[in-house]
Parts: C-alpha cells; structure tokens; sequence
C-alpha cells in the first residue's frame, strides 16, 4: 500500500505576518530607520520556513555574526546558506545588499579630506578593506597639500598574498598629476604585522618615489580592528 502523502507545510510570507509585524508596512508608515537590524534583514529574506518565519531567520543570521553588521558584511554566501532555512538566493540576497552599502559609504560626497595622520588615511581606506576575505592592494592619491584626490585599487589577490607591481603604482600616480601616495593593503588574517616581503615592496616604492618626485607618506596594514603604519613605526 502506498505510502500516505503529506502535504508540505506553506511557508509564511512576510504579508500573512500579523499586521503590527509587517516590515514593509513599517518602513513604509515610519521610514527605513525606524526598524531593527532584524526587520530589515527579514525584508531582503522576504520569506521564512514551516518552522520559522523570515524574522527568525534574520535573527538567527545577525545571532551568527555576534549581532555585529560589520562581521556580517565579511561572511560569504557559503557561510550564510549554513543557517537553517536560508537558501542560496536569500545568501546572495543579504551579500549583495551588504555590498551595496559598503560601496554607498565609498562614494559619499564631501570636502577633499587632508591626510594629516596615519587615523585620517586609515578611516578612509578601513571601510574598502576590513570586511574583505582576500588581500587587495590601494593607493591614496594626494595633491602638494596631502589632500585626497582620489583612490584606486591596483592589485587583487587571493588569501595569503596580492602582488603589487611598482610600475602600475606610479603608472596611476603620474596619469592623475598626485604629488604623493599612501599605500595600503589588507591582512585577512587580521594580524597588523608587516611581512618581510611587506617590508622589501615598502621600501622598493618609497626608493622608486624619490626618483620621480613621489612621495610615499606611508604604508597602512589594515585589518577587521585595526593598522599598522609604516610611517607611525619610522619603517620608511
């Protein structure tokens, strides 16, 4: 005899919540800062399971990172699909809307910041490179007054390691008329601590500055809690 089927339990969808639980219907009532980490969280999720509504699930997501934004901006898809009912769509979901962020703070307008400490270049280049899993190499381009014209990523690695060729650093310095350079690049590892090899490119560049009226100010190791800087250190 065949076995009875059952049928599947439906998922509960963010408009069948009861109604003082509805996300959207708050963001839209109150605006989007007036709702948790949670809710908005469970607005991306959009749907929960038969044991647990799209709500639980971002708690259950934020609970994983600590309840820390900034540690969950840095997990990736593999990670996130580990939690019970959150699929790879949702995954993908929540790292796209956590990179959009992170690129929104990139690009907001402002006066050009002077770098006048090794804290200024570091609060400018942290939001780029704390939350990465790989090493990636950048630049500060700076004008006769240390003020910031622009940013540029030169390099993209992998775990342990990205290889920054001093032609194409200095090949962006000169195209974009700076007068010096801050250097920086990340340690996934989350250890601040120079490389003999970190140390070798360091000073190869601020060699290399010298003979085409570059300066190199400094060098930043950046991690998820803080840098090490080469200037700070006199490694220069």
């Amino acid at each position: 005899m065949a076995e009875e089927q059952r049928p599947t339990p439906a998922r509960l969808t963010i408009r069948e919540w009861a109604k003082d639980d509805r996300p959207r219907e708050r963001l839209l009532q109150l605006g989007a800062g007036a709702l948790s980490d949670a809710e908005l969280l469970a607005i991306l999720i959009r749907t929960g399971t038969a044991q647990a509504s799209a709500l639980d699930l971002a708690r259950t997501v934020l609970d994983g990172a600590g309840n820390d934004l900034g540690r969950l901006g840095r997990m990736s898809v593999g990670q996130l699909v580990r939690v019970r009912g959150l699929g790879e769509a949702k995954a993908i979901a929540l790292v796209a809307a956590l990179e959009l962020g992170r690129r929104r703070r990139e690009t907001m307008p402002g006066e050009r910041v002077r770098i006048t400490t090794s804290a200024v270049a570091f609060d400018l280049l942290h939001p780029l490179l704390a939350d990465l899993m790989h090493e990636e190499f950048w630049l500060l381009l700076l004008d006769r007054g240390n003020a910031v014209t622009g940013k540029v990523r030169v390099s993209h690695g992998g775990m342990h390691g990205t290889v920054a060729d001093p032609k194409v650093i200095f090949r962006e310095a000169i195209d974009r008329r700076a007068s010096g350079v801050v250097l920086a690049h990340n340690h996934p590892s989350g250890r601040a601590v120079p490389s003999e090899e970190d140390i070798r490119l360091t000073r190869k560049l601020v060699e290399g500055g010298r003979l085409l009226d570059i300066t190199v100010h400094d060098h930043l190791i950046i991690t998820a809690t803080g840098y090490y800087s080469f200037a700070d250190n006199g490694a220069l």
